[in-house]
Parts: structure tokens; sequence; C-alpha cells
């Protein structure tokens, strides 16, 4: 919990989420997977269970303090002030990285996700059969969903609001990119490029006194779109967040198990060399030259990927 922090402690908390709400506008990453080589992912995850009768109470009673303290606010708070940050910002230069650089910030991923994978092995007892199974299906589930195909672009409200409640599951989730499943819903576009562009301007608007706007019926449809994603994301993370607690609490190993799986399917959605043909088109993956400079360049950044994180873990152990 966040009790007795420095102002170091919360700007860090606060850095962490912008770190995942980078990630989780990345298809094929997953905001849980940084959460989980960042180290606080289960802080996240109980936290977010704490959203029940208990705090139902203390709203019913405007005990705002107490409910604040019950759902651990401050983490919360930062964590999720963090990710509106990351969309206004990190999410900018990462988009500008990608356009340049974007086999070695895919290569980087890439060596993150094994790092991650490296990381949890020693959570996991390998030698037991049951586990290895459990591993065996999370990857298949993982691989499944990266080979499915992007469905078409479908703009009903309901329907946003149900790819909120689907795509969140990429913070509960490691290795379950949710934008990559809002890429197979068809709703990438809508929802974390228009809509998200739409709220920007709305509120550059608003702080320079320019409220035309609110004649504008293509940028209201685009802010319900983003209120209404957001409200599904909210109930996705309370419902998720308390199934996966409760399994981690009951079934860590099978659950830890599952999750590993996950992200062991989910390096195909990251691996370096591919092509694009579009943002809803398919991609296609390719075996690199390794007569090529880029290429050795490319294995450099995974290189440091891996090492990122297993240092990370190293500096978490000693502290």
């Amino acid at each position: 919990m966040t009790e007795n922090k420095s102002i170091t402690d919360y700007l860090k908390i606060l850095f962490n989420g912008i770190l995942m709400g980078t990630a989780n506008k990345i298809p094929g990453i997953s905001g849980g997977l940084v959460a989980i080589a960042i180290g606080f992912y289960e802080e996240l995850i109980f936290s977010l269970k704490r959203f029940d009768k208990t705090a139902l109470k203390f709203l019913l009673k405007a005990e705002f303090k107490d409910f604040f303290k019950h759902i651990n606010g401050k983490f919360l708070f930062l964590i999720l002030s963090g990710i509106v940050i990351s969309y206004f910002s990190t999410s900018k230069i990462l988009e500008v990285l990608l356009n340049n650089f974007e086999i070695y910030v895919w290569s980087l991923f890439f060596g993150l996700v094994i790092g991650t994978i490296f990381h949890l092995r020693s959570i996991i007892e390998l030698k037991n059969f049951k586990n290895i199974c459990f591993i065996l299906i999370g990857t298949s589930i993982g691989i499944f969903l990266s080979l499915a195909d992007p469905a078409q672009e479908n703009d009903n409200l309901y329907f946003v609001f149900i790819c909120g409640i689907i795509s969140v599951s990429g913070m509960i989730l490691p290795g379950l990119s949710g934008s990559y499943l809002l890429l197979l819903m068809g709703s990438y576009t809508l929802i974390m490029v228009d809509s998200v562009n739409a709220l920007y301007f709305t509120l550059t608007d608003i702080f320079s006194f320019n409220f035309d706007f609110v004649y504008d019926p293509e940028r209201i449809y685009l802010l319900k779109v983003i209120l209404f994603f957001t409200i599904g994301s909210v109930c996705g993370l309370i419902f998720l967040s308390n199934i996966l607690s409760t399994l981690l609490k009951r079934f860590k190993s099978i659950t830890i198990s599952i999750i590993v799986g996950f992200i062991a399917g989910s390096l195909r959605g990251v691996w370096p060399w591919k092509t694009e043909e579009s943002l809803n088109g398919k991609v296609s993956l390719f075996f690199p030259d390794f007569s090529l400079g880029e290429t050795w360049l490319t294995l450099f950044y995974i290189i440091i990927g891996i090492l990122f994180v297993v240092l990370l873990e190293r500096f978490a152990n000693k502290h």
C-alpha cells in the first residue's frame, strides 16, 4: 500500500502508470506485462478488488475519506493518472518512434517480453506436469488470438461499452494485449485514435474558452465513444480484478502458469521482423537476414530488453 510514502515514491508510482498506459496503447503489448516487470502487479489487482460491498457502504454514507483509504486510493489515483497522462504524452512520442524506428522499438518490446517470462520462471514449479499443461493452454490461447483476423469497425455505443470491458483485460492479464483485442474487434482506430484525439482537442478548446465544439455532432459522438469505453473499462477492471485476485489466492500456481502462457503466446504479436498492410490489416512475419547490419542492431535491442527486466528483478530482490 502507499501509506507513509515519500514524494519520490509517489512520483515513481505515477511514472509506472505512464509506462503501463503507454503499453496499453500498443497492439501486442500488455499493460499487465509492464506491471509484472516493474513489480506493482499484485498491489494493482488487490487494490482494484477493494471495490466491494464495504466500499459501496462508504460511498452511500458519503464517507469519502474512508472509501479512499479502503480502495488504496492514493495508489490507484496515481496509476490511473499516469495512464491518462500517457495517452496525451508518451504515446505521442512512441508514435513518432514507431514511425521512424519501428523495428528497433518492437525488438525492445520483444526482449522485454522474453525477460518477463524469464522473471516469472522462479514463481512456477516447472517440474510439475499440471503447471506445464496450463502454460501450454495459456500459450495456445495467446497464439490463437494473435492469428485471428480483425473484424470490421462497429461504432455502436453499446458495442463500444463491451469493447471497454474486453480490452481492459490487457491491464489485468499480462500477455493479453487490450489494444490488440480492439484491433480484432475492429475498433482500435475509433477508440484509441479518433476518440482520444477528440478528447484532447476538446480539453484544449475548453482551456481556451472555446465551446464551439458543442455544435460539432462528430466531436460530440466521439466524446460519447470515449465515455462509453471508459465506463466499460472501469466495470471490466472491477469485475476481472475480483476474479483474478481470488484465483491468485486460491490457485496461484495454476493462474501464474496460464499468465506465463499468455505472455509466451504474445511473442508473435511483438515479433520485430514484420510488415503491416494497414492499421486494421493483416501482419506478415518474416525471418531476419543476418547479412544486414540492421538485423544485428535489432538483436542488440532485444538483448537490452531482456537485460532490463533481469536487472530490474535483481534490483527489486535486493530492496
